[in-house]
């Protein structure tokens, strides 16, 4: 019996083969299904309909690793999905930013098989797991008093009670201005695709149907 599933989320095939492979002599674990991006990767989770722990990686193309955590922990809040934030970056920023967006653990690709194994276990049974060579920087914040946080994340509540992500926030500026999702995609220099997926959860997260709902509900939380 598979104990934790998983799903790995990387632009690099070999990153995902060495992982399936590192993970593949484990009973109790099973990569499940695997996305190259962002977006593929919010479009398996909203089909999952069991625990799993998504495995991702920060840098990506159509929308990065951080984002994702963030859009799971707002949209996909109801579904029973773990978070772990697999990087070669060490950097505070990085792993700051990630524990804001909701990551359940961050380790770097550089670790060991064992405490790869041992940060998959710990977070599948509900704890949060950084690795060792992270731990300053959550250490120097946390001195700091959070004195790395983002400005989004200094926004205040009132202000953005739907936890827009900043490329949310730019695409729903736009919505509201009555560009087109190719207009909207020029603009900001990404696939229309994404801003497709962008359109849908912005709808789904603020609860409205067109875009008369969306530019009423915008003014009275002060969205944009």
């Amino acid at each position: 019996m598979v104990d934790i599933s998983v799903v790995l989320v990387d632009d690099h095939v070999l990153v995902r083969d060495g992982i399936r492979a590192l993970l593949e002599d484990q009973e109790k674990i099973k990569v499940i299904d695997e996305a190259s991006n962002g977006i593929d990767a919010l479009k398996i989770v909203e089909k999952l309909n069991e625990p799993v722990v998504l495995i991702v990686d920060i840098r990506m193309p159509e929308m990065n690793g951080i984002e994702v955590v963030q859009e799971i922990n707002t949209t996909f809040k109801d579904k029973d999905i773990k978070t772990l934030v697999l990087s070669m970056h060490d950097s505070e920023e990085y792993v700051v930013k990630s524990i804001q967006a909701g990551a359940d653990g961050y380790l770097l690709k550089g670790s060991s098989k064992e405490e790869f194994i041992k940060a998959l276990s710990k977070i599948a049974s509900g704890d949060k797991y950084f690795s060792g060579d992270v731990s300053g920087a959550i250490m120097n914040n946390f001195v700091k008093g959070g004195s790395t946080t983002t400005s989004e994340s200094k926004q205040e509540p009132s202000k953005n009670p739907f936890k827009l992500t900043k490329r949310e926030s730019q695409i729903l500026t736009l919505i509201l201005e009555l560009k087109n999702n190719k207009d909207i995609a020029e603009e900001l220099k990404i696939s229309k695709r994404t801003v497709e997926v962008h359109r849908f959860n912005l709808m789904k997260k603020l609860n409205v149907k067109n875009v008369m709902e969306l530019n009423n509900k915008a003014k009275e939380y002060n969205l944009i």
